[in-house]
């Protein structure tokens, strides 16, 4: 079996994927709680011939599929999480299913499906005795809320693997050759005393106030930090009612920069600050440590094999009719959101790219040596093993994730680009585990930038993943 072979594999599951694509998106499971998604992924998976290990991490939807013997190991990513909030049906208006329901508005029902296919097609060259290997099917639950590969890569999951290969949909198509940032994710609880605040003020002890001076202690403490860094908090529970002094009250805190001794250097400031606005308000502080992520940093020469593969396949094939309806959603945004969306395209192609609906055809990396202030939990996986990502054209020109847009455009031909990016990723794959040369190259690149062995989960030993936590 010959790549072409395994390429053209993927075109023979056509209709199972795009049947499971379209399933996954009717049913949209958020964070940790993908019960049905990963059984249908893991039953799929099973059915096929893959060893499948669940639980992975201490997550009840986080597994991996394994087929093959022996080295060298590749492994492809998936993600199947929804988000809160984003139900809507497949129409250029705003028209949600379920009033208040989840939606698949990052395209994980087409990320989930893409990597699925890719891993199949392999299955198929192992199976024949075309190439020697393993391919492994990370199933990455709570990738929205920075959870699922951060506590598989603490539990080892990525350890074996040589390599790494992902993708996501977008409204381009391009390799992702951007760094990220790492981050903390915390909770401060407050508690205080709760009184009539009218009657008895003296008695009470406020938490709100605690949050808010802890919050305006941060607001100075930005003047102070990096320029890269960057910290946000939500106030997710900040009392009741005027007249009673709240006894209990929750701040919510991201922390990126760079590097994560930077990270983890910033967080022992915000924990000094609210440990000082516990002592202000005569309060009690209790900080919860959720999750925290590596930087995302990409492996250049096995890009490079992706963007082969990008060239080879070529253009993901809309239709005309996708490209309408495309054009329907096109309208429904500001046409300075397109404009700011593709100032990155090179100036060669960008007027063109900006009056298409959908733009199919493969670009060159946008982002090399960028980075983007935004963290993703492939970060960890990337200090483990040499990784390499792909942006792929999914949805209209200009789309920004996590819209109603993009959710009506993933429920309908951005199911296209799911059996397009198989395709890519079975072609790179393919590449690896045919070629001791290039992982060798893939490798040594690895252990020049990154090293050998020295991951270390930012996550303390006794933290447990938030699976009943609402961290939506």
């Amino acid at each position: 079996m010959e790549k072409r072979d395994v390429i053209e594999t993927v075109s023979s599951n056509r209709d199972r994927l795009l049947s499971l694509s379209h399933t996954l998106w009717e049913m949209p499971e958020v964070a940790l709680e993908e019960t049905e998604s990963s059984s249908l992924l893991v039953e799929c998976l099973a059915d096929a011939g893959f060893e499948v290990t669940t639980g992975i991490g201490g997550m009840p939807t986080a597994f991996e599929a394994r087929y093959g013997d022996g080295d060298p190991t590749v492994g492809i990513l998936g993600e199947y999480d929804a988000l809160p909030g984003m139900s809507q049906t497949v129409s250029a208006t705003r028209e949600p299913i379920e009033e208040g329901g989840a939606g698949h508005g990052c395209g994980h029902n087409l990320f989930a499906v893409g990597s699925l296919g890719g891993a199949l097609a392999i299955k198929e060259a192992i199976e024949s005795g075309d190439v020697d290997g393993t391919i492994v099917y990370y199933g990455c639950p709570a990738e929205e809320t920075l959870v699922g590969k951060v506590f598989m890569a603490r539990a080892g999951a990525f350890d074996d693997a040589d390599a790494a290969l992902a993708w996501h949909p977008s409204d381009l198509t391009s390799p992702f050759m951007g760094e990220t940032l790492a981050m903390n994710s915390l909770q401060y609880e407050f508690t205080g005393e709760s009184a009539h605040a009218a009657n008895s003020p003296a008695s009470g002890r406020s938490a709100v106030d605690a949050v808010q001076l802890m919050n305006s202690g941060v607001e100075y403490m930005r003047e102070h930090v990096p320029d890269d860094a960057r910290i946000h908090y939500s106030i997710v529970d900040g009392g009741g009612a005027p007249n009673v002094v709240p006894a209990t009250s929750t701040v919510w805190y991201f922390v990126r920069a760079p590097d994560r001794a930077e990270v983890d250097r910033l967080t022992d400031w915000v924990d000094d600050i609210a440990d000082g606005a516990a002592t202000m308000t005569r309060t009690a502080v209790d900080r919860q440590f959720i999750t925290g992520c590596h930087p995302y940093v990409p492996n250049r020469r096995l890009s490079d094999v992706v963007e082969d593969n990008l060239e080879t396949i070529g253009a993901v094939p809309f239709s005309d009719e996708d490209r309408a309806f495309a054009g329907d959603l096109k309208q429904t945004y500001d046409p300075e959101t397109i404009e700011s969306r593709t100032e990155d395209v090179p100036e060669s192609h960008r007027e063109t790219v900006r009056g298409s609906n959908l733009y199919a055809e493969p670009l060159p990396a946008m982002d090399a040596e960028e980075v983007h202030f935004g963290s993703t939990d492939v970060g960890d996986v990337s200090q483990i093993t040499p990784v390499a990502q792909f942006w792929a054209a999914a949805w209209p020109v200009g789309a920004p994730s996590h819209t109603w847009q993009v959710v009506a455009a993933n429920g309908d031909f951005a199911n296209e680009t799911a059996i397009y990016a198989a395709k890519v990723l079975a072609g790179a794959a393919y590449d690896l585990l045919s070629e001791p040369a290039l992982l060798a190259d893939v490798r040594t690149e690895f252990e020049r930038e990154i090293g050998e062995g020295l991951f270390r989960s930012a996550v303390p030993d006794h933290v447990d993943p938030p699976v009943d936590a609402d961290l939506q």
